[in-house]
């Protein structure tokens, strides 16, 4: 099982991280012909800064749209951070004082997570709206979420597991030496759900994470009168009719 589950996490690891930066790339090399910031929008390129990390730290265009699904959002997002935060000693021998400090305080992270999960789920159930434009997809990763977030729950307030043993594999891993590997079966399961959603990550809707960053409502400045930009195809002027064209103007003239 140790060898399997270490071919299997670095499998996963590998799919995340080719597949993140092939799709920021792709992300990046995209050309946006047109002036299309969504208005309110900043007037000068140092807003633009702050109008992402309003998007990024407060959800600030989700507040103003819908208030409950951007409550459900935040407060599965906060949970995922505090997870995280959680999450850090099983990778790192050593750790800052502040993350130390912050180990201190007995948080549920994932009860948060799915208080917020939960409610995602409920409103793609009875809300029309929402229902309509929710394929597939949408729903296997919240129920994926969930069944993490319930596992990680799980094997920290009923099923103990060998947290020392976790580690020790962890570590194993990032070294490149895989320790034994734990036993314990509701780790299994969190682990193997864990590896699932990396490898998934890359082509799921969870790329947002990094697309916003790319998006031209948002990272665009607001002077198409001061700095038009001219679309490569109209750079040389009006292109010539073709023959379709020209038949449809004589046509009707």
């Amino acid at each position: 099982m140790t060898a399997l589950f270490a071919i299997l996490g670095y499998a996963a690891i590998a799919i995340f991280l080719v597949g993140v930066l092939a799709k920021v790339w792709k992300y990046g090399s995209t050309p946006a012909p047109l002036k299309i910031p969504q208005t309110p929008a900043p007037v000068t390129a140092s807003g633009v800064p702050t109008r992402i990390l309003s998007e990024v730290v407060l959800f600030k265009s989700l507040f103003k749209s819908n208030r409950v699904i951007w409550l459900a959002g935040y407060v599965f997002h906060i949970g995922l951070l505090l997870a995280l935060v959680k999450h850090y000693r099983f990778v790192f021998a050593s750790v800052p004082e502040a993350l130390a400090y912050i180990d201190t305080f007995e948080m549920y992270p994932g009860l948060i997570m799915l208080g917020g999960l939960g409610l995602l789920f409920l409103l793609r159930l009875i809300v029309d709206r929402t229902m309509f434009i929710s394929v597939m997809t949408d729903y296997f990763l919240l129920v994926l979420l969930i069944a993490i977030a319930g596992t990680g729950s799980l094997a920290k307030h009923f099923f103990r597991v060998d947290i020392a043993q976790v580690k020790d594999f962890m570590m194993g891993l990032v070294a490149f030496k895989p320790a034994d590997f734990p036993t314990q079966p509701i780790f299994i399961i969190h682990f193997s759900l864990v590896l699932l959603l990396l490898a998934y990550f890359p082509f799921s809707k969870l790329m947002h994470a990094a697309g916003l960053f790319f998006s031209p409502t948002r990272n665009q400045v607001d002077n198409p009168r001061e700095k038009r930009i001219v679309a490569p195809w109209a750079e040389g002027g009006q292109p010539e009719p073709t023959p379709v064209a020209e038949e449809a103007m004589e046509a009707s003239g």
